[in-house]
């Protein structure tokens, strides 16, 4: 009898169970499911009811848990205060226990290898962009506020279902339909869907049109009665003028959602909620502000949703995602949506320096400007608030609503000077939009901000970086001189300072090159 070796074969038979089983780990693990059902049936109540159908989960136990806060709004909401009544069970009907451990988590046991349902309640009661609300006629949802997600599986698959119980309510979000489906829809994880808010009412639409090829529309809840299509018109010219900067359009379509009663607007990556009553509309003023304010929303999903400080993605949703960059993502924006207006003809010189000098005279008038740096006005946002404390420490804190745009324009107009009007923020922009997010695909720090920001000018820009990270005095003169601009100051009766933009009378070459590139003309 021939002896043979039969261990290559016992190592070939191990390497097969040990494969077959990664296989049938990975298997299971992309077989994880999260299906969200959203009813209405008590809007009287003002209460959402939420069912979570989960299955394909090797763990026994899980924490779900409600985010406490939203990207876009950088304020702690907890949340799970408006969750109510939760409750689990197994297919078979058995109920499994669901225990909350903190103040945003509950322990769920008895998840192992089973299909099982998480049932609870979402009561609401304000009317605000960053909160969901419920009445007898439509619904506002904000993801965060609703769906509990599995700790450490932020990158799970989910669908959600929606029922309305009305026929003639239409939904309006950033989430990808399910094919054939009005009312289901799919996101790839969780950052995409607490990114996407859904309105759910008897909307109406204004006609889409397309920029670039790609559809926008307007949609809205009680959207009232105005010019509708000088509004549309207006609409495309700003999404048309605010492309033209960055020369890219990284979405397949964008919906402008107008959410009625409320206040504010939260940006995202293919839409934008805003508080909209277009009743107002009925001046050449209130059309320009009501633009602004569209423009501000539309050209975050560049600045902040896609060139973003480092620290805003991956995000924390239980402590926030602090940063000393939030006046580049949300002082900038009110620059550029200055500057989207005009460039797109919807505002003139002197609406531009009259919105210019609103945020300076805000600046000025502010004693917080000797207490609190723009970077620190924007790591302190979570507890001072966007607009500064109001409280005990009213006059030591400043908003990076009014002082980040003012330094973004001198910043704007040392660049351009310093290159002879070859280079811009505007460059500075483009250069983070397709290095940092198109190849990189991070966000950047600091640093990398002022290297982009020297690297267009040619030189070192330390002097007007110390107005970011210092409490220095601005030097509105000396900067806006590039431009062939002055100010003049008096003070009020109340002892306030005013302080305005004019033209000086004899600017240089350069000086008016500089105002006319900027200006957009």
């Amino acid at each position: 009898m021939k002896k043979t070796n039969t261990f290559p074969k016992f190592i070939s038979l191990i390497l097969l169970i040990f494969s077959s089983t990664i296989s049938l780990t990975v298997e299971a693990q992309n077989k994880r499911t999260l299906a969200y059902t959203l009813s209405m049936s008590q809007p009287e109540n003002h209460t959402f009811h939420v069912e979570l159908k989960a299955s394909g989960w090797s763990q026994d136990t899980l924490s779900l848990k409600m985010p406490k806060w939203m990207p876009g709004y950088y304020q702690i909401m907890d949340y799970a205060k408006s969750l109510e009544n939760i409750s689990a069970n197994d297919q078979q009907g058995k109920k499994l226990s669901i225990v909350q451990s903190n103040e945003n988590t509950w322990k769920l046991t008895g998840a192992k290898n089973k299909t099982f349902t998480v049932s609870y309640d979402i009561k609401t009661k304000r009317q605000f962009v960053a909160n969901s609300y419920l009445d007898s006629e439509h619904a506002y949802v904000i993801c965060p506020n609703t769906f509990l997600y599995v700790d450490g599986f932020l990158n799970t698959p989910v669908s959600v279902k929606v029922l309305t119980n009305q026929p003639k309510h239409v939904i309006a979000t950033g989430l990808d339909k399910v094919a054939g489906k009005s009312n289901e829809f799919t996101a790839p994880d969780f950052d995409i869907l607490y990114d996407c808010p859904l309105l759910i009412g008897e909307l109406e639409s204004l006609p889409s049109f397309k920029v670039k090829g790609i559809n926008h529309q307007f949609i809205a809840y009680k959207m009232g009665t105005f010019n509708r299509d000088l509004f549309n018109e207006n609409l495309e010219k700003i999404v048309s003028s605010a492309v033209k900067i960055m020369g890219d359009i990284p979405y397949n379509e964008y919906t402008f959602i107008g959410i009625g009663p409320g206040r504010g607007g939260i940006e995202h990556l293919n839409n934008t909620t805003v508080s909209f009553d277009g009743t107002g509309l009925t001046t050449t003023a209130s059309m320009g502000q009501v633009m602004n304010f569209l423009a501000h929303e539309y050209f975050h999903h560049y600045n902040v949703k896609r060139i973003r400080p480092f620290e805003l993605g991956p995000f924390d949703y239980d402590k926030g995602s602090r940063s000393n960059l939030l006046w580049i993502s949300e002082g900038l924006t009110v620059y550029y949506e200055y500057l989207v207006v005009k460039r797109a003809g919807l505002m003139d010189e002197k609406m531009l320096f009259n919105n210019l000098e609103h945020n300076i005279n805000a600046v000025e008038n502010n004693n917080g400007r000797f207490y609190q740096s723009l970077s620190q006005a924007s790591y302190n946002t979570w507890k001072d608030g966007p607009f500064g404390t109001q409280g005990e420490e009213v006059g030591k804190t400043i908003s990076y609503y009014d002082k980040g745009p003012i330094v973004g324009l001198l910043l704007d107009f040392a660049i351009r000077n310093a290159s002879q009007n070859t280079k811009s923020l505007d460059d500075v922009m483009r250069l983070l939009y397709w290095q940092y997010y198109k190849k990189l695909n991070r966000g950047f720090t600091d640093a990398e901000f002022q290297t982009a920001c020297e690297q267009a000018a040619g030189l070192s820009l330390a002097n007007v970086f110390e107005y970011i990270n210092t409490t220095k005095e601005l030097d509105y003169r000396k900067y806006l001189a590039f431009a062939g601009l002055g100010i003049k100051e008096e003070i009020e009766l109340n002892g306030k300072r005013k302080i305005s933009i004019a033209r000086l009378e004899k600017p240089t070459p350069l000086q008016e090159q500089i105002l006319k590139s900027w200006l957009g003309e």
